[in-house]
């Protein structure tokens, strides 16, 4: 079975009410699909997590991969990746080479599932659990939150009533407005849901540890990305200052960024996204690296109902960390903003019932595209 075409589709929406995370403002949502047909009619699916550098990425799987592409045997995806990173390895051991190699390695995964007749999960060694408690990520800053902080708590309050027992917030927009606003989404949630906070690297090492330190107050479950993600010695000073755990790693790539967090001590939780890391068969290889050194893993997610359906597949073959009666399994991160491309993207959508997503069964990624919608979004710059 060879690959007849590779196609990438960079998708953008705009949105209704714009929103923001310490490093800027979202007034649109973008997403970018890959597309990978065999000769034998074979469709594999893949996603790339790429905020406004679709069409770059695009360029980049269509100019320079496809040619590599086109004719290859579908079912080498370990010889294709490597293949492919090599290609770029002089100037692209990260960035925007990688996460485009993400999509084409997932879409190759998809082809094998359905030609095998089983999910992903199952090809990847089997899972441990058919659904995967969520997290809800939101409290991003608004208009209205920037003016009173109980539009945060309200938000999180309905995230709870929902069934979420674990809820994600964002920080990073100054020390006492962060410390205001944790303080206002924990008393409104409670002392019996996990509460986690996410600066997006927008600290220095010492405001990070004085927000972690009122963090740990609020007995918070996690401290993400507290400072910039080349800074590993920044995240170790971080680390060895507090007892909130540290998180970090979705704007790392591959095997060989995490085994540097990972072997410096510098996080708790690692949070490749599959969707920029290198796809599949590298989450594979990190999610090792991860248990090797007992740390959790915890795969960062930000797209469409694509990219939801890949992290439900590895996060369901993901041990838990430590094992033991009362461990914590891996979670999965459910974005609850206004996201048209997540929300109609999927012929039939992944369902959330009681806090918690069930594994799709179908072969491959078990998710059909719509590409009815992909016309209609699609991005023509």
């Amino acid at each position: 079975m060879r690959i007849d075409s590779v196609s990438a589709y960079p998708l953008r929406c705009i949105l209704k009410q714009p929103f923001a995370y310490s490093q800027k403002w979202f007034r649109h949502r973008t997403a970018l699909l890959v597309k990978v047909v065999t000769d034998e009619g074979v469709t594999g699916w893949g996603e790339v997590f790429c905020h406004d550098a679709g069409p770059a990425l695009a360029a980049i799987i269509e100019r320079v991969y496809r040619p590599l592409l086109v004719g290859r045997d579908a079912l080498a995806r370990e010889v294709i990746w490597e293949t492919l990173y090599n290609w770029t390895r002089d100037y692209g051991q990260k960035g925007l080479t990688t996460a485009a190699l993400s999509g084409i390695d997932i879409a190759l995964w998809d082809i094998a599932g359905k030609v095998a007749g089983l999910p992903v999960c199952k090809l990847l060694g089997g899972n441990f659990r058919d659904q995967v408690q969520a997290y809800a990520t939101g409290m991003y800053l608004t208009e209205k939150a920037m003016a009173d902080p109980a539009v945060l708590a309200q938000e999180a309050s309905a995230y709870v009533e929902q069934g979420f027992r674990a809820v994600k917030m964002k920080v990073g927009f100054g020390l006492q407005r962060d410390i205001a606003n944790v303080a206002s989404v924990r008393k409104a949630i409670g002392d019996e849901v996990s509460l986690m906070v996410d600066a997006n690297h927008a600290c220095d090492v010492a405001t990070a540890i004085r927000l972690g330190r009122v963090l740990q107050d609020q007995r918070v479950a996690w401290f993400e990305e507290p400072v910039v993600p080349e800074d590993i010695e920044g995240y170790c000073a971080v680390r060895h200052a507090l007892d909130v755990p540290i998180a970090g790693g979705e704007a790392e790539f591959t095997r060989y960024g995490f085994r540097s967090l990972i072997e410096r001590g510098a996080v708790d939780i690692v949070q490749p996204d599959i969707c920029i890391t290198g796809g599949i068969s590298e989450m594979k290889k990190i999610a090792t690296l991860a248990q090797t050194w007992h740390v959790r893993c915890i795969p960062h997610v930000w797209g469409t109902g694509v990219a939801i359906a890949i992290a439900l597949h590895v996060i369901a073959t993901l041990p838990d960390e430590p094992p033991s009666l009362h461990s914590l399994p891996p979670l999965l991160e459910l974005d609850r903003t206004e996201n048209p491309l997540r929300d109609e993207i999927l012929v039939t959508p992944l369902q959330l019932k009681a806090g918690s997503m069930k594994v799709p069964e179908g072969p491959g990624l078990g998710v059909e595209v719509d590409e009815s919608v992909i016309e209609k979004y699609l991005c023509r710059q």
